[in-house]
């Protein structure tokens, strides 16, 4: 570790008058992975405040807090800073932190660059919260942006295109350097297939992102010249089509959602191994797995288009593809369950995240295969199921993955032990409440309410009143989860090499890799 944090400790060496330009200016890994957790946490209260008022103004049927215009534009803006405010940069702080010590680098490839894709996010994102402030509001399309609503919107319509243009910039940038990084700067004998499963889930998903990212930015610019330009890609009136943006918007989205959940297989896979003491069972399979999840992703994407007219071949081709990703999806489920039968488990906060994931990411996995089927998402499209089926994807997968790693490596990170009890506690209030909070909404939508709407008729009062304050609870349980980071990062118990009394010694930060491999002595390059 003294010769990694070397370069971690000469920049404290310019005292304290340098404190804060030493994180403006900071190449370090470690430092930049620090500045992309704290963005990411700060970003997911905010994010978190928006969902309140939703579920504030859906406490009981009526309108009683805000306009409806308002309630739109807290829905859209609450998943375009969850999404790529919160969720995205937090992987990438991971990533950063992790990827060059699981490799055996001394930092990122392109350290400059580094820096550069971390401080494009602050502005991005304080030009889509600016929207508010200016006449017509802010974003209120969805974040889909659909035209010809999102043509509609007020003042801040190019503001919001430009921050988005901004935040793909700085995944596009970022994703080059972890490829490069993993490519250029692994230590000698660790072949592609020794890697741990987290270096391995955020190499596939920085080509995702590369491959993605520019398809949105063109489906963005047409949108900005068609209301600024004279251009109709989208309008019909000037020989346009409108289910044209949603065939670029999806081609781009869909293998974002995976994006967003790849590198939470990698943490999960880090951590079961660790409380199980025992090797990640089926490593091989796992990796392939990856890949073909991250392959089959550019082929479903019109599954989020059934209902827009779509020739019948069409919905069959989109409907099985669809399937087809339960394969290597179940494949990994089957491997973490078979990784953790017969351990020697202990259930210390990371595991109890981990196995919290692997439930109820499950859970949001079935409620895919239901919206796969065709027919059937015609019922269901636009309704409380799609959210409450990515809401356990996305919050009780990729949200538990990120507070199951920052628990795992908190140690590591800050030499200090965090508070196992409060970590269990917030764990099961988290738990509690967000299935109070979400899991009502699949009966809300089987029932036919739709969703986006700040409104109800009165027979849905009951699950909305149950869901909203799972969600008020689920909301306030997280100020537990900074105290605790914070309690952690300030001091506590000295964290030993050992951590987590797992067998393998240093194996506990690096736990994915096959059981034959060594970090003490160095494989014969083949």
């Amino acid at each position: 570790m003294s010769t990694l944090s070397a370069g971690h400790e000469d920049h404290h060496e310019h005292g304290p008058a340098k404190g804060l330009l030493r994180w403006v200016t900071t190449t370090n890994h470690k430092d930049i992975g620090t500045l992309y957790l704290l963005f990411a946490l700060v970003m997911f209260f905010i994010g978190g405040a928006m969902a309140m008022v939703i579920r504030a103004e859906l406490f009981q049927p009526g309108l009683q807090l805000v306009d409806p215009n308002f309630f739109n534009t807290m829905t859209t803006v609450h998943a375009l800073v969850m999404i790529f405010g919160a969720v995205m940069p937090a992987f990438t702080g991971l990533a950063n932190w992790l990827i060059p010590m699981m490799i055996g680098a001394p930092d990122m490839a392109l350290p400059r660059m580094n820096n550069f894709s971390f401080w494009i996010l602050p502005f991005a994102f304080t030009l889509l919260l600016s929207t508010f402030f200016m006449e017509g509001g802010g974003p209120s399309a969805g974040w889909t942006i659909y035209p010809p609503l999102s043509l509609q919107m007020g003042e801040g319509f190019p503001f919001m295109i430009f921050a988005l243009h901004l935040a793909g910039v700085s995944s596009i940038l970022g994703s080059i350097n972890i490829i490069v990084t993993i490519l250029n700067m692994r230590a000698p004998g660790m072949l592609l297939m020794k890697m741990p499963m987290f270096v391995w889930t955020w190499f596939i998903t920085a080509y995702l992102l590369i491959a993605t990212m520019p398809v949105l930015a063109g489906g963005l610019t047409m949108l900005l010249t068609d209301k600024f330009a004279g251009t109709s890609f989208f309008d019909a009136a000037g020989g346009g089509d409108p289910v044209m943006y949603q065939h670029i918007f999806w081609f781009f989205g869909h293998p974002e959602v995976y994006i967003l959940i790849l590198p939470a297989f990698g943490i999960i896979s880090a951590i079961l191994p660790t409380f199980a003491r025992k090797p990640l069972f089926g490593y091989s399979a796992m990796v392939y797995a990856t890949a073909s999840i991250a392959f089959l992703s550019f082929i479903v994407w019109a599954h989020h288009m059934f209902t827009v007219g779509m020739p019948v071949v069409g919905e069959l081709f989109f409907m099985y593809a669809t399937m087809m990703i339960a394969v290597p999806t179940g494949v990994k489920v089957f491997n973490w369950v078979s990784t953790m039968w017969r351990g020697a488990m202990t259930f210390e906060a990371p595991m109890l995240f981990a196995v919290g994931f692997v439930i109820m990411f499950t859970i949001g996995g079935f409620s895919g295969l239901m919206l796969a089927i065709a027919p059937a998402d015609f019922q269901y499209h636009d309704t409380y199921f799609v959210v409450a089926h990515f809401h356990y994807v996305l919050v009780t997968g990729a949200v538990y993955s990120i507070m199951a790693a920052a628990y795992y490596w908190l140690p590591k990170w800050t030499g200090n032990m965090y508070d196992e009890k409060l970590a269990q506690i917030h764990f099961w209030i988290s738990t509690v409440s967000v299935n109070v909070l979400f899991f009502p909404q699949h009966f809300l939508g089987l029932a036919g309410m739709p969703r986006r709407i700040p409104d109800y008729s009165v027979q849905f009062t009951d699950w909305n009143m149950i869901s909203s304050l799972g969600g008020f609870v689920f909301g306030v349980s997280q100020l537990l989860f900074v105290y605790v980071v914070f309690k952690c990062i300030r001091g506590g118990e000295k964290a030993t090499d050992r951590v987590w009394e797992g067998a393998h010694g240093l194996e506990w930060t690096l736990s994915s890799p096959p059981p034959y491999h060594s970090f003490t002595t160095a494989p014969e390059v083949r």
